[in-house]
């Protein structure tokens, strides 16, 4: 089978086209990435065919989609701050790209789309653990357009009977995530701060909490989905129900590291949720045989990647 990631030279995306690389049942692994946020280099050692292209051109889709059996669609433009900052773009990526993805795929006869949302789009809905069922409440431009991108491919889905399934993504990390912005996520920024010798930046008091997710967990669970045409008419949460504050992410990463990290709160970030945890019931029942990479081990293996990537600290520091 052809499978074909948009945003596979992302973080996320990479990682994936490594999965699918190595699934016996795909034969053909496409990536598709502007290279706006993704890099060459993630696809290093993958047998995906990187083509360079957006998901606002329909002909760079269609040439993609041509032949495949399964899309999963990463693509987009991430952070909540960034959205605040600069809205537009973030809709015309997350909102109509989707809707450009979906229409390639109705183009291409009608191929299964895996569209990846976000936990964002509870926002300002306090209950916990987040259902699948519970109101949505955004808070940011990003949140709503994650809320759109989920929306669409489900409308899609009831109204073209297009097989469609919607993840909602709680604070991936792992190996690829490297600090290259002043919008990286707090594994990578706390990590490139604890290596280069600097304080932690903490945004707020540090016991906002997040369901920590590694990324071969969901690169397994896409894996699964793409190769078994799995379809669903709900948005899915993809975590495992884990609740961690950020200065319980600090003390792990003291001990992992064996040294002790200094801190130093800066000001709340607009947009962002207090809390994240997920009702993971959904997703359990319909893939019941993924167990997730703990916090404490998916933490090791960020680290040695970090470890062996020290070009990433330049990086961080020059841009």
């Amino acid at each position: 089978m052809k499978v074909v990631v948009t945003g596979g030279a992302g973080f996320i995306g990479g990682n994936l086209c490594r999965w699918l690389s190595d699934a016996n049942e795909v034969d053909e692994v496409v990536a598709l990435d502007n290279l706006a946020t993704g890099f060459r280099e993630n696809l290093d050692g993958t047998a995906a065919t990187l083509v360079e292209g957006s998901i606002l051109d329909p002909a760079a889709l269609d040439e993609c989609f041509a032949g495949a059996d399964s899309i999963i669609h990463l693509a987009a433009r991430p952070s909540v701050p960034r959205s605040v900052a600069d809205p537009e773009p973030s809709h015309e990526a997350n909102a109509t790209g989707t809707m450009n993805v979906l229409e390639a795929a109705r183009r291409a006869g009608g191929v299964q789309v895996v569209v990846a949302s976000s936990s964002s789009v509870y926002g300002g809905n306090l209950t916990m653990p987040k259902s699948e069922d519970l109101a949505c409440r955004p808070l940011s431009p990003y949140a709503a357009s994650k809320l759109a991108t989920e929306s669409y491919a489900l409308a899609w889905q009831s109204s073209y009977g297009l097989p469609t399934l919607a993840f909602r993504f709680f604070n991936v990390f792992g190996p690829l995530q490297p600090p290259r912005h002043a919008y990286s996520s707090v594994v990578p920024a706390f990590l490139a701060a604890a290596m280069e010798g600097r304080p932690l930046p903490v945004h707020g008091d540090g016991e906002q909490s997040r369901d920590f997710t590694f990324v071969d967990t969901v690169c397994e669970v896409l894996t699964i989905a793409a190769t078994r045409g799995m379809s669903d008419p709900g948005p899915l949460n993809l975590a495992y129900g884990s609740r961690t504050n950020l200065l319980e992410l600090i003390a792990h990463l003291e001990r992992l590291l064996g040294q002790p990290l200094e801190v130093e709160h800066v000001a709340p970030r607009q947009g962002d949720m207090r809390h994240t945890q997920a009702d993971n019931s959904r997703l359990v029942s319909l893939f019941p045989d993924v167990t997730p990479v703990s916090l404490e081990v998916g933490l090791e293996r960020t680290i040695e990647w970090f470890r062996s990537r020290p070009d990433l600290l330049e990086m961080a520091t020059s841009s």
